[in-house]
């Protein structure tokens, strides 16, 4: 019988090893590093578990803050309807104009010598602004006064020598006149009796007759050198003529010095020394002191709340911190189709030192007041240019949509006139979300104190007007 040749054989697994797989003859047992990789791997394992550990509580979170939105209401910004003082504004920018504006120029023509004054200068009326070359003016001054010499001369010469020489020369005449009527007598009597010829009367009776005509010729004389006679009446309008001619002289003079016409600042100059000007060609540009005015362009939109006589406040850009009064003068009936805006004129009331003409300044016109207002926050109103403007009211931790009539409108509150009262909550418009019929109360940082009823400006974003 042959021999049976003995095999090696396997070693028999346990129970233990029969999830394990089978070790390999050249496989080498591992080290222990390998040991704590498989002791990470476990605890890797456990984490589906955290993750549903947590996605149950912030479902239970979440739960919760709905239940307790549903118990006490979603949480919104609220205000209250409060009454006080409302004033309505409207705000716009213009310019600072003078009522008028003074052109300076002359009537003559002549060279400018000097001009003592620059332009932003405040003058006073009566300052002199331009000197012109007057050696014509002056040298017809000194002509014109000598004539003015001559013409008083001549009627104290009538006075002092014309009417005493002219009363002597009529006594003289008269005495004559009588000497030649008694020897004209005589020599009639003569005559009669036969002594002497006729001639001799003839001849008595011409010197008579000569003597009487000089005493005409003196009498006459006397009378036109008395105060009402016609050498002093000739003489005094040649005085008269003369003394016209010397005005005219010094007016020409006066006018080669040209004046402030009024108190005011010089605005605009157009010549230098050495020119040569022309007669009504402007020179200076003058805005007189005195009323000051606010030129303003509004939207026509506004037009329906402006009034003659409403009272504003001004400020002038380059000195935002001081404010002035104003008051509405003027409306313009016609509106700029192009802008569509209403010019406005307001008087400055008692202008203050700073205001320089063409400044830009922003005013604040008054447009409407009311001193006990119920008012609500401007954004607690929806549809509010509508027809049916409304809001949300808190009743009963409930929203209900209230429709409501406004009055007085403004950027941070409006007037209500109906629909709310005193008190009442209104929900802010921030909370789109909420819709009527809804539980709400009011969140902690939300501003549900009382809305302020102070004045409100209506901000229009007005062009300023052309300089």
């Amino acid at each position: 019988m042959s021999e049976a040749t003995a095999l090696p054989v396997p070693p028999t697994a346990t129970h233990a090893d029969a999830g394990k797989p089978p070790v390999q003859p050249s496989q080498t047992p591992k080290a222990s590093g390998d040991q704590s990789a498989t002791g990470k791997s476990h605890q890797f394992a456990q984490w589906p578990w955290l993750k549903i550990g947590l996605g149950v509580l912030v479902l239970v979170c979440v739960l919760a803050y709905l239940l307790r939105n549903k118990i006490l209401g979603q949480p919104v910004s609220m205000a209250a309807a409060t009454t006080g003082a409302l004033v309505q504004s409207v705000v716009a920018s213009g310019r600072v104009v003078t009522p008028q504006r003074v052109t300076v120029a002359t009537k003559v023509s002549a060279r400018v010598v000097s001009i003592p004054v620059v332009e932003g200068q405040t003058v006073q009326k009566g300052q002199v602004l331009i000197e012109l070359d007057d050696k014509d003016a002056r040298a017809s001054l000194a002509q014109a006064a000598a004539t003015v010499a001559q013409g008083d001369a001549r009627l104290r010469q009538l006075r002092e020598v014309g009417l005493p020489a002219a009363v002597q020369s009529l006594r003289q005449s008269q005495a004559s006149v009588e000497q030649a009527r008694k020897q004209y007598e005589r020599t009639s009597s003569l005559v009669a009796q036969g002594f002497i010829s006729q001639a001799q009367l003839d001849e008595a009776k011409r010197n008579l007759d000569v003597a009487t005509s000089q005493a005409n010729a003196a009498n006459v004389q006397v009378s036109t050198n008395q105060a009402s006679g016609s050498d002093v009446a000739i003489a005094s309008a040649s005085a008269q003529q003369s003394r016209a001619s010397l005005r005219l002289a010094q007016i020409k003079l006066e006018d080669d010095v040209i004046r402030a016409p009024a108190d005011g600042v010089l605005i605009a100059r157009s010549i230098e020394p050495g020119d040569t000007v022309q007669p009504g060609k402007a020179l200076m540009v003058l805005a007189p002191s005195g009323e000051m005015q606010i030129v303003v362009q509004l939207d026509e939109k506004n037009l329906a709340k402006l009034a003659v006589g409403q009272t504003a406040l001004g400020s002038a850009d380059a000195f935002a911190d001081q404010q002035f009064k104003a008051v509405v003068i003027f409306i313009n009936p016609g509106v700029d189709a192009v802008r569509g805006s209403v010019e406005i004129k307001l008087r400055v009331i008692n202008p203050p030192v700073y205001l320089r003409q063409d400044m830009t300044v922003s005013v604040d016109i008054e447009t409407a007041r009311r001193n006990a207002a119920l008012v609500v926050p401007t954004a607690a109103v929806r549809d509010a240019f509508g027809d049916a403007p409304w809001v949300l009211v808190v009743r009963g931790k409930r929203t209900e949509k209230q429709v409501v009539k406004l009055g007085l409108r403004g950027d941070g509150n409006i007037e209500v006139l109906g629909g709310v009262q005193q008190g009442d909550r209104v929900v802010l418009s921030t909370d789109s979300t909420i819709t009527a019929g809804q539980r709400v109360r009011a969140a902690k940082t939300a501003a549900s104190e009382p809305a302020s009823a102070m004045s409100s400006s209506t901000r229009t974003a007005s062009p300023a007007p052309p300089r």
